[in-house]
């Protein structure tokens, strides 16, 4: 366990009572475009990262195929630089964008040699694998994220259903319903998703949360990735809260600016090292052919320049160098920092571009922030970090882990968010990035008006819940949401946005259900629609109702009181998702709400409290005022929601989807099985052919043993070599289940001799120490010892008899089977020795219990009346006398116990 991991684990982490530890382990996945970290909370190991099969804290972002067989990782890199369209990488951007989308294209232009093609019924991409294979980016990344739940199940060693995924803030509806979907086709439960920057900040809060006081302090934390930069700025104080009844002090993280570039990263730095090379080996001019034309040829040196550019991070110059790269040549050059920052010095320019919009979205300056800290691969390279300390104008802290912040921050929200942990609260208050408006249509003076209303602004925390009202509308109509202005964002981040409007909801049964609230002494309060941006930054369309006040009067009440009376409470809950219209409304006097619903303001007539008694006299002589209540109805009304932008896979599709990758992992276990039989049969073969040399073996195995194992092992080793190569893992377990029945016996033989004198030697002992007990219980009987009449004659004969037998029993048992070769059947095994243990050890248990309870009898004195101070006297110090001498005899039983306890401890518990 990494030092961080020990003191979360004492830290911030407390286990609660459980009643089942199986299946209450929960993870996170720092999903990358280029790398995964995943973090886990189980029982006993709170908050750790996960090692992957070569125990490595983070694995490549990459699934190939090759000869029906799929790799992950390292291995399917590996796959990548042969057969480099065959292994898909860098896939968290392709997710719910159409073939014409910006990074679509960019895709295709940095990976040419991919065939990607359009989905016709999403509107989506995918992957043409092969004549009747293809791959959708959701498919791919849940083969991964599957791969992730089994390096996670293998270290919690139990089941994991539940996780928290990053995401990278700028992620828009789509991408992130999408990615939810992923994770449902690798059977995962998503607890939330949690944008990226906000699972940094809330893993360096939670280190520092004695820091924190009411006073707000500014942090900004800087990510360039393999793909893009983000620039967030946060704030970190405490606030009081009262959840419980009663006032509680949390530390709470507030993202209050953030600023972005979705395609600056190190990707784009690694493609312009890679290009550099090729160029440079093309004018060498050592083959006709064109190095940019073999897609092997550039996955080399994709490679390589990964390489050369994570090493010129911390070096001035280093050598690029590639064995065979085409034709059979090698290529070798020298490659210089200044030369790599003359390629990418319009990239380095767009570096700053995040921390500005950063801190205009936050209305902050530089000299406000306490730190800038930075997070991320592309960080470490000198010259973007003399950018940063340029704009800030401080020095830049580098107190995270720049790999593994996001998945521990991740993966303490999954334990917050799980039933079998219990965290110290950190409340973390997102923020939205593109604003969501509501548009529709008003008719003014027989004109038809557009009207746009704001229903989450730019930087609204969330969660968060919204109502919009329409006051106007007595007929079915429409509205649609949409993206609102998006004029704090460059036109290329709006392009990559996609599709800017997001929904059309048709309202239907709206004239009916104003119909249906028509009367005396009602008041509209306009159709509300009720609309939730939940914790993983997805907007929903809760539900839609009619809202109708009513009047109600004493005489009115007592009128309709059996009515009421049936319809229960007319105070539904905000939030119920319902969407059938009922037949009849529900009413009821309006009570207090809740606090996190929106609140209806309702006038409230109070008397003051300064009244004078001949007021309060005169009150009470004359009829109370009846006041009227003021009853609200809620008629819930239908909502048809159509999707404008990419939809999610259909039910029929995920079904799809779901067959397609359990015929992968279905073909994985077959591949893992045979395998693990052939690997299990070879080891098996090669290990009873050399114990057959051992004297320990040979000695106990006959001639004919001998030359029987050696033929089997021969006949199957030379099959394995030959025809055996190719069969399946059912063939291979059945060869091994022949040897093991033929070794059986004298595996057996072997175990039996190796084991029996310890056995021996454990039932003599215990013999002793029964015959040392027996001593001394035979003093502790009534012919013995009227005084300590602990034991019957009979229990006593009982004890002897059996260590008699016994003792007999091993004698003659040990006598016979030294008479024998070892070859020959075992005549005196282990399991007759611990039996013959068992059944002496109950005999001293039963005697030793019974030794244990036992207590002298008290002997009382009469008392007599009316003594003299000295017959008193004397006779307390008689009293005295019989209480020092007492103990004595009871002390003598006290020792022989210990003693007796202390065999049992020493002799009678023999590990065999």
């Amino acid at each position: 366990m990494s030092f961080i991991s020990a003191v979360v684990c004492v830290f911030v982490i407390t286990i609660l009572t459980i009643t089942n530890v199986n299946g209450i382990a929960v993870m996170s996945v720092d999903f990358g475009a280029e790398w995964m970290k995943i973090g886990i909370v189980s029982p006993g190991v709170p908050m750790e990262i996960v090692l992957n099969k070569e125990s490595k804290r983070k694995t490549p972002a990459v699934v190939s195929f090759k000869d029906n067989t799929r790799t992950f990782g390292e291995d399917a890199q590996t796959i990548g630089i042969r057969f480099p369209k065959n292994s898909y990488s860098y896939l968290i951007d392709l997710l719910a964008k159409d073939i014409n989308h910006p990074i679509v294209k960019l895709y295709q232009s940095r990976f040419p040699y991919y065939n990607i093609v359009e989905d016709s019924q999403r509107g989506t991409i995918l992957f043409q694998h092969d004549d009747v294979t293809t791959y959708s980016p959701e498919e791919l990344i849940a083969q991964l994220l599957r791969r992730a739940k089994t390096f996670a199940q293998q270290s919690a060693q139990q089941p994991i259903k539940e996780c928290v995924l990053t995401v990278p803030g700028y992620f828009n509806q789509a991408e992130r319903k999408a990615l939810i979907q992923a994770a449902e086709l690798a059977n995962l439960k998503v607890l939330q998703l949690i944008n990226d920057y906000t699972a940094v900040a809330l893993n360096y809060g939670i280190f520092r949360i004695k820091d924190f006081n009411e006073t707000a302090q500014y942090v900004m934390f800087f990510d360039m990735g393999a793909t893009s930069t983000t620039a967030t700025v946060v704030s970190y104080q405490t606030i009081k809260t009262k959840e419980r009844g009663y006032v509680e002090t949390h530390p709470q993280l507030t993202i209050i600016g953030v600023g972005y570039d979705r395609t600056l990263g190190g990707l784009d730095i690694q493609l312009r090292l890679r290009d550099y090379l090729a160029t440079k080996f093309n004018e060498m001019k050592k083959t006709p052919n064109d190095v940019f034309k073999n897609p092997r040829a550039l996955a080399k040196l994709f490679k390589e320049a990964g390489r050369v550019k994570n090493v010129l991070s911390a070096n001035a110059d280093h050598f690029a160098q590639i064995e065979g790269l085409i034709d059979e040549i090698d290529f070798k050059l020298k490659v210089t920092r200044d030369q790599l920052e003359s390629l990418c010095g319009d990239l380095y320019d767009r570096v700053a571009a995040p921390v500005k919009q950063a801190l205009k979205v936050a209305g902050l300056s530089t000299s406000v922030i306490g730190q800038v800290i930075l997070f991320g691969a592309g960080t470490r390279s000198p010259k973007v970090q003399k950018i940063l300390q340029d704009i800030v104008g401080q020095e830049l802290a580098k107190n995270i882990n720049t790999d593994e912040a996001a998945a521990m921050g991740a993966v303490y929200k999954a334990a917050d968010l799980s039933t079998g942990f219990q965290v110290k609260k950190f409340i973390t208050k997102d923020a939205i990035i593109f604003p969501i408006q509501v548009v529709f249509e008003r008719e003014t003076e027989g004109n038809v008006k557009q009207v746009k209303r704001t229903l989450f602004g730019l930087m609204n925390p969330y969660p968060q819940k919204k109502i919009i009202t329409f006051n106007k509308h007595v007929e079915d109509f429409s509205f649609s949401v949409n993206y609102a202005e998006l004029d704090h964002l460059p036109e290329t981040e709006i392009l990559s946005i996609g599709a800017l409007n997001l929904t059309l909801i048709n309202l239907d049964g709206v004239a009916e259900a104003i119909n249906r609230n028509k009367g005396e002494n009602r008041e509209s309060k306009g159709i509300k629609a009720h609309f939730a941006f939940d914790e993983s930054g997805i907007l929903k369309l809760v539900n839609v109702e009619l809202v109708v006040e009513k009047t109600v009067t004493a005489e009115s009440e007592n009128e309709e009181e059996g009515t009421f009376s049936k319809l229960g409470s007319t105070i539904t809950k905000l939030f119920t998702g319902e969407s059938d219209t009922p037949e009849k409304s529900e009413e009821k006097p309006v009570e207090e709400p809740k606090p996190e619903e929106p609140k209806e303001e309702t006038l409230n007539v109070t008397k003051k409290n300064n009244e004078t008694t001949e007021a309060k006299n005169a009150t009470d002589k004359e009829p109370k005022e009846v006041k009227p209540k003021i009853v609200t109805i809620k008629d819930p009304i239908k909502a048809f929601e159509k999707i404008l932008y990419i939809n999610k896979l259909t039910k029929q599709q995920m079904e799809e989807s779901a067959s397609k990758l359990e015929t992968l992992n279905t073909v994985e276990r077959e591949l893992n099985r045979r395998a693990t039989a052939l690997n299990n049969l070879e080891s098996y073969v090669i290990d009873a052919q050399n114990k057959l040399y051992e004297d320990e073996y040979s000695q106990a195995c006959t001639e004919e043993e001998i030359e029987q194992i050696r033929t089997a092992c021969s006949s199957v080793s030379d099959w394995l070599y030959e025809d055996g190569s190719d069969a399946d893992a059912e063939t291979y377990e059945s060869k091994l289940t022949e040897l093991k029945q033929l070794t059986k016996d004298l595996y057996l033989r072997v175990l039996e001799h190796k084991e029996r004198p310890e056995a021996i030697n454990a039932l003599k002992s215990m013999l002793n120490g029964s015959n040392h007990f027996l001593a001394s219980a035979k003093n502790l009987t009534k012919e013995t010892n009227p005084d300590k009449d602990i034991f019957t004659e009979v229990e006593i004969t009982t004890l002897q008899r059996v260590i008699n037998e016994t003792q007999e029993w091993m004698d003659k048992k040990i006598a016979e089977q030294d008479q024998i070769k070892k070859s020959d059947p075992v005549k005196l095994t282990v399991r007759m020795l611990s039996e013959k243990m068992a059944l002496l050890d109950r005999e001293v248990k039963y005697l030793l219990n019974k030794l244990k309870i036992w207590k002298p009898k008290k002997i009382e004195k009469p008392k007599e009346e009316n003594k003299t101070v000295e017959s008193e006297n004397e006779i307390k110090e008689e009293v005295q006398e019989e209480t020092i001498e007492k103990p004595e005899s009871e002390a003598e039983v006290i020792e022989e116990v210990e003693e007796a306890e202390k065999f049992t401890d020493e002799e009678n518990h023999v590990e065999l």
